[in-house]
């Protein structure tokens, strides 16, 4: 038994069809089924059984699938570290990002890594905070830059400063310009924008404020967010730091009066899990602040 028949294993075992697995693997299925007899040989005992569109994994299967998954990313996790040391801190550090952190990444911390390390690439993957933890789970990205609340029984976690949401309007809706801070209750019947990821958040926490929320546009990104305000569409919710993300050059904004929707951006990465030399320097640069 080799690494190269664990590969082999592994993808049968996750695709559910040797068909689909060779596929996925670029070669002709014969010579994969033909590795999985001899693998089933040299252990002594039946792997998979095989139906007719699929193959159902044995309780031996499911045991040799646990260990390949270890033993492969142990042999990853191997080769990243010897290939550090070679290069010393130079390469690349893929970083997965939720659109609201942008401002604080770019600001300070990117900015700040690059002037010391200048021979480092950098490879950003973006999406939403399930997104980013499946990335990390995938072994895409070795560090995840995403926005409470999310579930961190697995991960290592670096927070910083909690920070409100914000109501950003143009002034044709601003009932009270001189405020610069609301209650959550003033934005009763009013034509929100939001942000999916806070949706449930929202919702909920208006609800215990006595009101139902207007919902005029829900959407993915926080960026759209403050554009479809800046068109005057309606109100906008987001974290305080992703004002600037987007063009707001029509907007104002007041903070949110509710501890509730209070959010932090935090630095994540997989628990127990092998750090490159560039992931542990950029991590450095979040513990400082």
């Amino acid at each position: 038994m080799d690494i190269r028949q664990l590969k082999y294993f592994l993808a049968i075992a996750e695709e559910g069809q040797i068909t689909s697995a060779a596929r996925k693997l670029q070669m002709a299925q014969p010579p994969l089924s033909q590795q999985l007899k001899l693998l089933e040989e040299e252990l002594g005992v039946k792997l998979v059984e095989r139906g007719p569109r699929s193959i159902q994994l044995t309780d031996a299967g499911i045991i040799l699938r646990n260990r390949a998954q270890q033993i492969l990313e142990l042999t990853d996790s191997t080769t990243r570290e010897i290939n550090d040391f070679a290069k010393g801190l130079k390469g690349s550090l893929s970083i997965g990002t939720v659109s609201s952190s942008g401002a604080t990444l770019l600001h300070d911390r990117l900015g700040e890594f690059h002037k010391n390390y200048l021979g480092v690439t950098f490879e950003i993957h973006e999406g939403n905070t399930f997104m980013i933890i499946d990335l990390l789970n995938k072994g895409i990205v070795e560090i995840g830059i995403i926005r409470t609340p999310f579930n961190s029984s697995n991960l290592e976690c670096l927070y910083l400063n909690s920070e409100p949401m914000i109501a950003v309007m143009t002034p044709v809706y601003d009932w009270n310009s001189s405020e610069t801070a609301i209650s959550l209750g003033e934005l009763q019947h009013k034509p929100l924008i939001i942000y999916r990821r806070f949706e449930q958040l929202i919702r909920e926490t208006c609800l215990e404020h006595g009101f139902e929320p207007q919902i005029f546009c829900m959407n993915d990104d926080a960026r759209t967010t403050l554009l479809w305000a800046n068109a005057g569409l309606g109100i906008g919710i987001i974290p305080k730091s992703a004002f600037e993300l987007a063009n707001h050059s029509n907007l104002i904004y007041k903070e949110l009066r509710c501890e509730a929707l209070h959010t932090r951006v935090a630095a994540v990465w997989i628990k127990d899990k092998y750090l490159s030399s560039l992931a542990t320097k950029f991590i450095e640069t979040f513990r400082v602040r």
